[in-house]
């Protein structure tokens, strides 16, 4: 009797892998965000289920935002400067009329929501670069450091910094520069790049003294434990205290007025808290899947634009979440950086759920037109040269 062979797939495609893991980070996010949040929220507006609320409803409008990422990207490409110029008189305002919030004023109020038009500088400034690299390599031209499309990013950079916000200006320039870093711009260029890099980074923690003591802060966050290192301090509490298994969900103490920025920043430190090694394992394995399937997109895609695009998205996902999870564990300074899906936030959601739907929609236009393949055949029906038959 001839067996058959069958290849067995819990994907059936790169971008359904993406989806997938989505719809996973986002019932995490939406449990943890309850979990973390019903205290202040029971404190501060008498009703535990208030960001519950509001989460609910940010999910539904960043649904409306995946479908508009599911267009086609040659076409968004093309509204880049029309993104650009809407996100610059955004972030314009909101440092003529935005809301203070911690000494910082990043937000803008419309109606029910609190938008951050940071947060949407960042998929612009991906449109941007990725539109000129794809741009000087279909034209067989090497790509430049300086350029148009990097003053416009430069500028978006600007002025998310001086509401003050270094974290999110340093990943609006800072993907596209790495996006730059991985064309076909020549080595030496890389090395200055690089240089140029690390130097405006120091530069931006000289010249705010309190970004120089958070810096200092990292080596031993208890010296100052009541001060510059609370957050460190109390973070690492929280993920110790969690053990194998966590004290179980809704259970965690940090929440309680300890830990700051329980359900935005620090989200994650209470999952680890509550669900202990095991979950924070999950959902770094989640994480981890982003990145591999939006790397395979990349690979995959027909052409230098969805390349460009796939990866700056991909970065833009698992670059916050690096940042945000060696932010809690001490191994960074405290930038404000949320952790996708999971921390509470509605502009970050939106963006990140556009993201998502441009990286479906970068997958979906690389297997469309390519030919079935039949794993499953039997044996004697296979050509003795190829395992595989393709059917038209």
């Amino acid at each position: 009797m001839t067996e058959t062979r069958s290849q067995w797939r819990f994907w059936m495609s790169d971008y359904e892998a993406i989806l997938g893991v989505t719809i996973v980070l986002l019932l995490i996010g939406t449990l943890n965000i309850f979990s973390s949040s019903f205290v202040v929220a029971s404190a501060n507006y008498d009703d535990p289920y208030f960001f519950l609320r509001k989460q609910g409803l940010n999910i539904g409008v960043g649904i409306v935002c995946f479908l508009i990422g599911c267009i086609n990207y040659h076409l968004l490409a093309k509204c880049r400067k029309i993104g650009f110029a809407l996100v610059v008189a955004l972030l314009g305002a909101v440092l003529l009329i935005g809301v203070e919030v911690n000494g910082a004023q990043r937000w803008l109020a419309l109606g029910p929501f609190q938008l951050q038009p940071a947060e949407l500088a960042k998929p612009a400034a991906i449109f941007l670069e990725a539109h000129y690299i794809a741009w000087r390599v279909k034209h067989g031209m090497r790509c430049n450091f300086l350029h148009n499309e990097i003053y416009m990013i430069g500028l978006m950079g600007i002025l998310v910094e001086a509401e003050p916000d270094m974290g999110t200006a340093m990943i609006i320039c800072g993907i596209p520069l790495l996006m730059l870093f991985c064309s076909n711009m020549k080595k030496t260029t890389k090395v200055k790049l690089l240089i140029g890099g690390f130097a405006s980074g120091a530069l931006l923690c000289l010249v705010q003294p309190y970004r120089l003591r958070r810096v200092m802060a990292l080596f031993n966050p208890w010296m100052d434990a009541q001060g510059t290192g609370y957050q460190s301090v109390q973070s690492l509490q929280a993920i110790g205290s969690g053990g194998l298994f966590g004290m179980g969900m809704g259970m965690g103490v940090s929440k309680y007025h300890y830990l700051p920025e329980a359900h935005t920043d620090f989200a994650f430190s209470v999952w680890c808290q509550e669900t202990g090694f095991v979950g924070a394992l999950l959902v770094l394995f989640l994480f981890a899947m982003i990145a591999y399937y939006g790397i395979r997109i990349a690979n995959n895609a027909k052409d230098s634009l969805g390349q460009m695009l796939a990866f700056g998205m991909t970065m833009l996902i698992v670059g916050q979440a690096l940042i945000n999870l060696l932010m809690i564990s001490g191994c960074l300074p405290v930038v404000g950086v949320p952790l996708p899906f999971i921390s509470y936030g509605g502009t970050s959601l939106f963006v990140s759920m556009f993201v998502t739907g441009v990286l479906f929609s970068i997958g979906v236009r690389n297997t469309k037109n390519k030919p079935a393949v039949v794993v499953d055949a039997p044996e004697e029906s296979v050509p003795a040269r190829s395992h595989l038959r393709r059917v038209k």
